[in-house]
């Protein structure tokens, strides 16, 4: 299938998906494989977590756009599913929960290079983030942040 026919299927699942209220995060074809698999990844338009019900829901609607549209001439296997977890914080809700857990956040420095600093999350607000860096609170204003992630302290 070629990226135009890829890019058709996946806004006309796209339309059916707001149906749901998901968005079609991502559409990939496995041809590797035999039958090859469709994977299509959803999300929440109000960013709720996906639930399995929620894949199992969109299923049988996606069968259906898939069959009807002729796009995929041969056998295949349906995967829905969630985008999972992300070591990426982005949401409000992501700088609540991970609050004092391992994060490396990448900063935009004035001369264009970037800056890596490691930290216990402490605290998010609109105008700086907070992390603690060996018992000491570093606020950094959120214009110089590029990225927050969780990760792993080896001592």
């Amino acid at each position: 299938m070629d990226k135009e026919c890829k890019n058709h299927l996946k806004s006309l699942l796209q339309e059916v998906a707001k149906e749901f209220n998901l968005e079609v995060n991502s559409l990939n074809l496995l041809t590797n494989q035999n039958p090859i698999i469709v994977k299509i990844i959803i999300c929440k338009t109000n960013d709720d977590d996906i639930s399995l019900d929620d894949c199992s829901k969109f299923n049988i609607p996606a069968t259906t756009i898939i069959e009807n549209s002729n796009l995929l001439k041969c056998s295949y296997v349906l995967e829905i599913s969630s985008q999972g977890v992300s070591d990426e914080l982005t949401s409000e809700r992501d700088f609540k929960t991970f609050k004092g857990f391992p994060v490396n956040v990448e900063l935009n420095q004035k001369n264009s290079q970037t800056k890596f600093l490691n930290g216990l999350l402490y605290e998010k607000s609109k105008d700086y983030l907070a992390i603690n860096i060996k018992g000491k609170i570093k606020k950094i204003p959120f214009n110089e942040v590029l990225k927050v992630s969780l990760c792993t302290f080896k001592d």
